[in-house]
């Protein structure tokens, strides 16, 4: 009932889903002591073999799924010797993967969270990778100051979309890529289909990748099950258990089914002119 209840608030008021959903990423650095969640997505599997066998070393492996998610998002553009920016960057674990894989020049993570930002900077140690505290609509970047923005299941958290996007706008070079994925109720999707296009961006390429979630979500089961078990008191494990969308869930009921699809979306700035 409780559930239900903040649902449906949320689903009226995007700043009071913004402030639930702040609140709860808050909480999660407090309840892992032993750092042992460093991605928070849905995760990705492919549904040929060949997407699967993605080299990770053995650190990486219980986190693939989540990996895969950002190599088929952020590897769908070259972003060696890139200046790249993630938006919403969690616990790093992503913006980690994409700097020591993707070999941008310089990689960023920016997250609203003040607890995740301090995470990832005692836990990640690379010299062209950094964290910073900063909200999504306000992002605190200079004009045209990246080549590419990463933003990943992160955005359906905001308070104002159309103030993201024309921050991303702002931030991004000339030429420069929005590289984009999250998910949406179904008869939410044409809304952001319309929010993109009227960012200013031209729309490069658009891939429904539900499919590929709901796959991922049911193989990564157990591992998340068992991390809610070690992690969180068992009067939240109903609520942590929604939240990563364990089987059975109405999160995961919601993408087999069809009522959420999960997009991915790659954009591009006009290289004409800083304001084209």
């Amino acid at each position: 009932m409780l559930r239900q209840s903040l649902d449906a608030v949320a689903r009226i008021s995007p700043r009071f889903r913004r402030r639930m959903m702040r609140t709860w990423y808050e909480f999660l650095v407090v309840l892992d002591r032993n750092k042992d969640i460093t991605f928070m997505n849905y995760g990705y599997c492919g549904l040929g073999t060949a997407e699967n066998q993605l080299a990770l070393n053995a650190a990486e492996q219980s986190n693939r799924y989540s990996i895969q998610l950002y190599q088929h998002l952020a590897g769908a553009v070259d972003l060696r010797n890139k200046d790249v920016a993630e938006i919403g960057s969690g616990r790093g674990g992503g913006a980690a993967y994409i700097s020591r894989t993707l070999k941008p020049r310089s990689m960023v993570g920016i997250d609203i969270s003040r607890k995740a930002i301090e995470f990832c900077r005692n836990y990640y140690s690379n010299g062209n990778l950094s964290f910073v505290h900063g909200d999504a609509e306000n992002i605190p970047l200079a004009d045209h100051a990246v080549d590419a923005v990463i933003n990943l299941e992160s955005s359906h958290c905001y308070g104002s979309m159309t103030r993201f996007l024309s921050e991303v706008r702002r931030v991004l070079r000339p030429g420069g890529y929005f590289l984009f994925s999250d998910h949406r109720d179904h008869d939410r999707t044409a809304v952001l289909r319309r929010q993109l296009n009227e960012a200013g961006l031209k729309l490069m390429a658009e891939t429904d990748i539900t499919q590929n979630v709901v796959r991922a979500l049911e193989l990564d089961n157990d591992r998340k099950q068992q991390l809610i078990k070690r992690t969180c008191p068992k009067v939240l494990h109903r609520e942590a258990g929604e939240f990563a969308a364990l089987k059975g869930t109405r999160t995961f009921e919601a993408f087999k089914t069809g009522y959420s699809r999960y997009l991915s979306f790659v954009l591009q700035k006009s290289s004409r002119g800083v304001d084209s």
